[in-house]
């Protein structure tokens, strides 16, 4: 049995999940044990069809037996199924953070009847962004998880949370009006959305008409990722949800936008056309983005600004178009979500434990919660790079990949990119040595808690412990955080022949549209493959 013909049901048992849990409203205990068993079901399914494609496979599954290219069409390649694989895992332990944050709240800031439904639409629509194979399917999976994205965002219907929803909701249905017209755009001048499809008939265009169709979808997948200077959306627009949506939101969705970018630019616009000005944007992302981490007091916003500055990282991988450069990006982008993922779980905890998100108003973190103190260094050291983290290895491939392309722009961004990797350990040191480190006596407004004091109330102190569902679940993800370290080898080696078949497309083209498709010639330059 061909294995990739089971990946719809990547797509298929999250709506399920969903459709099952919206049945059980009235049975949160029973709602819960759907949710996570399903959501672990699909991670079970998708690591089988990562395994059947580890060595360069790829496939296709025909939707309804209809002949590409009239029909949707579900890819399964090396990255598509890394990135499913990745993001389930850290769906699922933040399902089970959010489980157990609803279960120790009795479910105030995430409504049991409404999260978990609506939670695993979302994980459906991430799903099916990263098998499609058709650009109006890919824009579905788009409409999908921003639809589940604008109610995760407004539990509990807060002022702050409905003024950042709304801006939110804007800049998507901006982004998206973008796409839809890129489709069409793309339609009327091939006659095709079929992505296979359109890396043939695309280079049959005059060069004018190929230019803007790609800038059109350049653009709108750039405000998706958060890519300077359409980020300004992404801080004020995450830290105000609550922590479990937080942190799904910054290791998923922006990583959405990107694996459209990478999709695309090595499938339908092979080369280097546009390299220039995506290396100018991968640096200023980078830049900006850092600068403004440094300028919060905020642990949810500071770590929002880093996110969009982390982007830039994976942005300069994509626009070095060499293997080596792609690959750096692939083994980015799997860390990333992982590790920026935990550290918002962590900031959930901090929060819980200390009161406030606010740096001003923490302090002595260590000493009262040591566990908390080890579950923020090591992903935090991790985000800045330090050795021997994935977070090294993978800016260390960036800089190889930038060093061997050779050009003053890419020199330039090896050292924007070493520049951001210090400011990020400045930024994460500050948070470590005023949260973490420094006496509670010493914080501007702190918690009774910080400072062991009595409250008035009722004459006694009040600890906040941490339930263990929320603490387990943060501690696995860093867990994964680190397997990623232990097990850079094999992944570097999917990376690396996952950026190959990319550039190379003959496998995609003609696992879609038969073996007998012609595949065009590349016109590399610039460093190339």
């Amino acid at each position: 049995m061909n294995l990739a013909s089971l990946a719809p049901l990547a797509v298929v048992l999250p709506i399920l999940g969903a459709a099952l849990t919206f049945v059980l409203i009235r049975h949160s205990r029973a709602q819960r044990a759907v949710s996570i068993s399903l959501l672990s079901l699909t991670l079970l399914l998708e690591c089988l069809l990562l395994a059947s494609v580890w060595n360069g496979g790829t496939a296709a599954v025909n939707i309804g037996g209809w002949v590409p290219p009239w029909g949707i069409v579900l890819v399964v390649d090396q990255f598509s199924s890394l990135m499913l694989v990745v993001s389930s895992a850290v769906s699922l332990a933040v399902l089970v953070y959010a489980t157990g944050q609803g279960m120790a709240d009795g479910d105030q800031d995430a409504p049991v009847s409404i999260f978990h439904p609506t939670y695993l639409i979302l994980v459906a629509g991430v799903s099916n962004a990263f098998l499609s194979g058709d650009l109006f399917n890919l824009y579905v999976g788009f409409e999908i998880l921003l639809t589940a994205s604008y109610v995760l965002m407004t539990l509990g219907g807060t002022g702050p949370r409905i003024r950042a929803g709304v801006t939110y909701v804007v800049v998507s249905v901006v982004s998206s009006v973008l796409f839809l017209i890129a489709i069409a755009m793309v339609y009327g001048a091939t006659g095709t959305i079929n992505m296979a499809d359109l890396a043939i008939k695309l280079s049959e265009l005059d060069q004018g008409t190929r230019t803007l169709l790609h800038v059109m979808l350049l653009v709108a997948f750039g405000i998706k990722a958060a890519v300077f200077p359409l980020s300004f959306w992404l801080p004020d627009s995450y830290p105000t949800a609550p922590a479990p949506v937080t942190a799904v939101f910054a290791g998923l969705l922006t990583k959405v936008g990107v694996y459209a970018m990478v999709r695309t630019e090595t499938l339908l616009f092979p080369g280097d056309s546009l390299n220039t000005p995506l290396m100018v944007v991968a640096l200023l992302t980078m830049v900006v983005g850092i600068l403004g981490a440094l300028a919060q007091s905020d642990i949810k916003r500071l770590l929002s600004f880093t996110l969009v500055s982390h982007i830039g990282y994976m942005v300069f991988g994509l626009a070095m178009s060499s293997v080596a450069g792609l690959a750096a990006a692939v083994f980015y982008v799997a860390h990333h979500i992982t590790i920026q993922t935990s550290l918002f779980l962590v900031t959930g905890l901090i929060e819980r434990r200390g009161g406030s998100s606010s740096v001003d108003r923490l302090a002595g973190l260590a000493k009262l919660s040591p566990l908390l103190a080890l579950l923020f260094f090591v992903p935090a050291m991790n985000l800045a790079g330090i050795p021997p983290f994935s977070g090294f290895l993978g800016k260390l491939g960036l800089i190889q990949a930038g060093i061997g392309l050779g050009t003053p722009l890419a020199y330039a961004l090896v050292i924007g990119g070493v520049l951001t990797s210090l400011l990020t350990l400045l930024a994460v040191a500050r948070v470590w040595n005023r949260a973490f480190w420094r006496k509670a006596e010493d914080a501007e407004h702190p918690d009774p808690v910080l400072l062991a004091v009595p409250a008035p109330e009722s004459g006694t102190t009040a600890v906040r412990l941490l339930p263990r569902t929320m603490v387990g679940s943060t501690l696995g993800l860093v867990v994964l955080g680190v397997a990623l370290t232990v097990f850079a080898g094999p992944l570097f080696q999917v990376a690396d022949q996952s950026a190959a078949a990319m550039l190379d497309r003959s496998a995609y083209i003609q696992a879609v549209l038969g073996d007998g498709a012609s595949v065009p010639a590349l016109a590399l330059s610039g460093g190339g493959k």
